[in-house]
């Protein structure tokens, strides 16, 4: 199911940032862009949401007086062009903090942050409970997602290598990475999908799981570097 968000920022560049950041995730749907908080407000009676990207500096009330007026609020990630807001966003106990311009690594981040405080998926992922079933030769196969090592793309067909088999079925690299969970799948390559886990080793061009190295693609690098260095420090989690 995918995280539904609100843009809340009065300026029109900043909100387009933003936007342009959440499209590259397939677990974010951007339902509504607001450039005050009396139109958030309209929204949010109308439309469920599970995450508002916050601006501090509103026209009429503040981004913080806005989350602090509704009485269940949506979690929070805090965006402005001044830092000194930061410990106001803190106590609004926000996801995190993104300083203006927002840079797409740090956006990353904050996004992933989310996904792991707001999912009960990683306990449930580790032991070993998450499964798919994909169509191999007429018939549907069931596939734990922790025995997933990584996936590739052959044309119209992808080949999933797991721990004790390889299987082929006819679907599209963006399908298959919609039905897997953003915080422990990453796209390295347009024909490589890859389980966060499972890496042994990488550099900046390439990456090893379970002995095979895999190419790293160049408009994929940078966000497979700082993702896979987040999960680092989430590993003892």
């Amino acid at each position: 199911m995918k995280t539904k968000c609100l843009i809340l920022d009065d300026e029109p560049l900043a909100r387009d940032l933003i936007f342009r950041h959440a499209q590259k995730f397939d677990s974010l749907e951007i339902v509504a862009q607001c450039a005050s908080a009396e139109e958030a407000a309209e929204l949010l009676r109308e439309v469920p949401v599970d995450l508002i990207f916050l601006d501090v500096e509103l026209p009429q009330a503040s981004g913080i007086e806005f989350i602090k007026s509704l009485h269940h609020p949506p979690k929070v990630i805090v965006t402005t062009a001044h830092s000194e807001y930061a410990m106001e966003g803190f106590e609004l106990d926000a996801v995190d903090y993104l300083l203006k311009p927002v840079r797409f690594n740090r956006f990353m981040r904050a996004v992933n942050k989310f996904l792991q405080l707001n999912s009960s998926f990683q306990a449930d992922f580790k032991a070993g409970r998450p499964f798919i079933f994909v169509r191999e030769n007429k018939r549907e196969v069931k596939i734990q997602l922790c025995d997933i090592f990584y996936i590739e793309g052959l044309g119209e067909y992808i080949q999933i290598h797991t721990k004790k088999k390889k299987v082929i079925t006819k679907m599209g690299m963006n399908q298959m990475a919609a039905k897997l969970p953003p915080q422990f799948f990453l796209r390295i390559h347009k024909s490589y999908l890859i389980c966060a886990m499972h890496v042994d080793a990488y550099t900046s061009n390439s990456l090893e799981i379970a002995g095979v190295e895999l190419p790293i693609g160049r408009r994929y690098k940078s966000g497979v570097i700082e993702m896979l260095n987040y999960a680092g420090s989430l590993s003892g989690v």
